[in-house]
């Protein structure tokens, strides 16, 4: 997504090879007219061939595989963002998801160094391919090579910015010939793993450049002849397969352009000839550190998608489908957080985000239901008007005569009806009866009949995420050299111990310059941290006048970017916050000479908008001294002393064999809250195979290390009080700033620890807190769904699963009765009901209560078909629990708890 507001951008960043995976099911449904054959089991992960070789081209309606029109769906997975050990989980939930392509790449990731290619651990991107071809899916490769995605600097390595006479994204030899030289790699590396289409492999569309349209302008005439060269190094490269643009409205005629925004349904292509694509689908936003979390509701959602398909669209990608984790320094900026969740189908750890990803799941497969009429039709869909702000799109093999009934006509039918007024109810007449569309919603007809889905009606069950101690049980082997006041169970550990960083300049590779540097052309982005050390003489009329006066003399800076500290003589006199914002701080010096030590932070390079080359870091114009008796004192050409990085950083005591390269001390009183402080301890992992998060709301600003591993940034910044409600009216155009929570309270509490990286026990926690924290406060926990609920209607509609058992004819399935489905997380059971009402129940999940009317055997019949099993499905009828009211309306509501079971085993360990 991106990092800059929706109104100038409308398109988040993609990672740095941004790889664009379609998960799509190879098999195409029987009465698409035509099946590719799978060649490797599903679910196995081989060198291929997976599929017979199969081209891949489009028309004007739709992307062709293997000949045949499709409606694809795709879900947006960033890799790096993930551990190996996760990607077969997540790769199985897009496609029970209804995904057919998987979408992601990051230029830095892949070269973090001139010439030096990595594709290795999270970076193994055809390892990632190889096992979404395995089971069954296609691959949207967006190679960029500019991704934004809210990753680091965009995912352009560093070392770009310093090679001479190199301006990015336009019209300029050194970035062009580098930008080619990684496209071309990257498709090298495809074509000798023989992963594209044609060869048997997954990837049938691929991508360059993304969303330059966005700042095309910015760059001139050079500009439009860099965004035409870009087209054409990608068509010289000859991979056989189409090349998409998005946000690029003057896209050469052989190139597709696509759209990125929150709604794409009243997108056109730029050519007749051309699909109408959807790469970026943002079903949630990003969070900034002290800014409040966005949600997008499922049913705004659904709302979206089901409108893209209505109005003619074919391919919807999910950005994000899974968000994942911002691990070590590849946040992107301005302060950027180190979860990437996204409010995603799939979350940050894994898990299903409910209701989201089962209501999505259910339009896909309605969507994939009206297939066969939608790619029946060349032209536009037959357009009925229902209302003032009522329509219907109906899709045939036929001319439909909407005003009766469709029983006994032989066509291929299927109609979405719309109601997009944000409002009022709407009842509407077509195909001889009435329907009722609620506001801002879209009924799906895949007979033109009978409603399969309604968006605005959610079926599926809430999840509620639990975070619950792991009772890690500490090694007996180290001995707690304090034990802290309040320290019970729950904390992490009460065994730590300190290492004091230095201030300032520390050796290694210091050196003296004069006047102010730029951030990045001396750290090379090796590290967040760059300090600034000169020294200041005081004389005694100076300190006489500031007593005489009653002030304090102040240290100016004319702009800092993301975070910027002032030390004199090695205490913090103040710090400030902010992107390129102008800072003032008062300081006390002392009579003699006087160390002044800055401190330049970065917290995630900028990743969106044009000139990126020349963002920088640091501090921009002029850095003085100011109410000093005899006038200001220029500091800006002064000799500084430059030091890159922290010493314990650079010595890399955060690693397990780096131990004796630090002076650790068993931690004090004094030592809580102490700022530019190393903390370590050493814990046992939580039992079981549950995902891990520890908990650092108690500590100010670092970063955290587990074995060696940095987790990434953490900081307890806490969002406004205000802009926050307890509930989200949904209807109506959805923005970022619609539906927030976590208003009040820090933006980022827990952190994402990978199984991966823990052993069973001894593992070392390495935190380096700058602002001063309680690490006697943190905690470890597991992080699983704990409670699932649901609340379905009698009236509600048939189980989609009943539509795919029609075999023959115009089968009534409003005859079948609705389901409650239950599930909890793979490896998990359903270990207690905890409310169960068929009849009239009030309230929602966790908050339930019986009504008057009341079957009294609901608890004992769901319990014996749920209690024990990993999902249940419970008929919603008189048939099921007998009739507790006779003519009303019932619903059944029921509330479970989940519970790991300790002889499944998950998923993401099976590799």
């Amino acid at each position: 997504m991106a990092a800059s507001p929706p109104p100038s951008r409308f398109g988040p960043p993609l990672l740095p090879l941004l790889l664009l995976l379609v998960v799509g099911y190879f098999t195409v449904s029987a009465s698409a007219a035509g099946e590719l054959s799978q060649v490797v089991g599903r679910g196995t992960e081989s060198d291929g061939p997976y599929f017979e070789p199969f081209n891949v081209s489009y028309d004007h309606r739709a992307v062709r595989i293997g000949g045949q029109r499709r409606m694809l769906v795709s879900a947006g997975v960033h890799y790096p963002r993930a551990t190996p050990e996760m990607w077969p989980s997540i790769i199985a939930k897009c496609k029970e998801g209804g995904a057919d392509v998987i979408e992601t790449v990051f230029w830095n990731g892949h070269e973090p160094a001139k010439g030096q290619y990595y594709f290795e651990d999270r970076f193994d991107l055809v390892r990632f391919v190889k096992l979404l071809a395995a089971e069954g899916l296609f691959f949207l490769l967006r190679i960029g090579p500019y991704a934004c995605a809210e990753w680091n600097f965009g995912g352009f390595p560093v070392w770009l910015r310093d090679i001479p006479g190199i301006e990015f994204r336009t019209d300029n030899e050194p970035y062009k010939a580098e930008m080619q030289t990684f496209v071309t790699k990257i498709v090298d590396i495809m074509k000798a793993e023989k992963l594209y289409s044609w060869q048997g492999g997954p990837i049938i569309l691929q991508q360059v450049e993304n969303e330059y349209g966005n700042i095309q302008s910015k760059y001139g005439q050079a500009g439009k002849r860099y965004m035409q060269w870009a087209a054409q190094m990608a068509l010289g490269l000859d991979t056989g397969i189409p090349w998409v643009m998005c946000r690029q409205t003057d896209a050469p005629e052989q190139i597709l352009d696509t759209c990125n925004a929150f709604y794409c349904d009243g997108f056109q292509p730029n050519s007749y000839n051309k699909p109408k694509i959807w790469t970026e689908d943002w079903d949630g936003w990003y969070a900034n550190w002290g800014g409040p979390l966005p949600h997008r509701p499922a049913k705004d959602s659904a709302f979206a998608v089901a409108r893209f398909y209505q109005r003619g669209g074919s391919l919807q990608n999910y950005y994000m489908y899974f968000g994942g984790t911002n691990f070590a320094r590849t946040a992107g900026g301005p302060l950027q957080i180190t979860s990437y969740d996204y409010d995603a189908p799939v979350n940050e750890y894994g898990f299903l985000r409910q209701p989201k990803w089962g209501h999505l799941k259910d339009l896909h497969t309605a969507i994939k239901l009206c297939e066969p009429a939608l790619i029946a039709v060349d032209g536009s869909p037959q357009y009925v008007k229902l209302g003032s702000m009522q329509e219907a799109h109906v899709y045939s093999n036929g001319k439909v005569q909407t005003n009766r009934s469709m029983t006994g006509n032989g066509l291929i039918c299927s109609a979405f009806l719309a109601n997009i007024d944000e409002h009022k109810y709407a009842s509407v007449w077509i195909f001889g009866k009435s329907y009722n569309l609620p506001p801002w919603s879209v009924s799906i007809l895949p007979d033109c009949e009978n409603v399969a889905l309604n968006t605005a009606h959610v079926g599926a069950q809430t999840s509620v995420f639990t975070f619950e101690s792991g009772s890690p049980s500490h090694s007996s082997r180290h001995k707690p050299s304090l034990l802290l006041p309040g320290v019970d169970g729950s904390y992490f550990s009460s065994t730590w111990w300190t290492s004091k960083e230095i201030i300032g300049t520390w050796g290694g590779e210091s050196f003296a310059a004069q006047g102010i540097l730029e951030h990045l052309n001396v750290t090379k982005d090796t590290s967040d941290y760059l300090w600034y050390t000169t020294s200041v003489n005081i004389s005694d009329e100076d300190v006489g006048f500031w007593s005489s006066k009653g002030v304090l003399p102040a240290l100016k800076i004319d702009q800092i970017r993301d975070v910027a500290r002032v030390f004199v003589n090695g205490e913090l006199a103040g710090s400030q916050v902010g992107h390129w914002v102008s800072l003032k701080q008062p300081v006390q010096f002392v009579q003699g000479l006087n160390k002044l030590t800055l401190l330049s932070e970065i917290v995630g390079l900028q990743n969106y908008g044009a000139f990126l080359e020349k963002d920088g870091a640091g501090f921009r114009g002029q850095v003085k001294l100011t109410g000093l008796p005899n006038g200001d004192i220029d500091l800006t050409h002064s000799v500084w002393t430059y030091q890159v990085g922290l010493k314990g950083e650079f010595s890399m005591i955060y690693a397990p064999e780096k131990q004796a390269c630090a002076e650790w001390s068993g931690m004090q009183i004094d030592d809580i809250l102490s700022p530019f402080t190393w903390y370590k301890t050493m814990f046992d992992a939580p039992k079981g195979t549950d995902p891990v998060a520890i908990y650092l709301g108690s500590m100010g600003k670092g970063q955290a290390w587990v074995n060696g591993h940095l987790i990434g940034r953490y900081w307890s910044l806490v969002a406004p009080e205000s802009g926050c409600s307890s509930s989200c009216n949904y209807p109506g155009a959805y923005s970022e700033s619609k539906c927030q929570s976590n208003c009040g309270m820090p933006t980022q509490s827990w952190y994402h620890i990978p199984r991966e990286w823990l052993q069973e026990s001894d593992n070392l926690l390495v935190l380096f807190e700058e602002t001063g924290g309680d690490p006697s406060k943190i905690s470890l926990e597991v992080h699983y769904t704990k409670t699932i609920c649901s609340r379905i209607s009698e009236s509600y509609y048939p189980p989609l699963s009943a539509w795919s058992r029609l075999t023959s004819g115009r089968v009534l399935v409003d005859t079948i009765a609705p389901e409650l489905r239950l599930r909890c997380d793979d490896g998990h059971l359903i270990t207690k009901i905890t409310f169960a009402s068929y009849g009239t129940p009030s309230g929602g999940c966790q908050n339930f209560s019986e009504g008057k009317c009341h079957a009294s055997s609901t608890l004992a019949l769901v319990s014996e078909a749920c209690v024990g099993n990993n999902e249940c499905a419970i008929s919603v009828s008189n048939d099921a629990f007998g009739d507790p009211c006779r003519r009303v309306v019932k619903d059944l509501a029921v509330e479970a708890e989940c519970s790991p079971s300790s002889t499944t085993k998950e998923p993401r360990d099976e590799m």
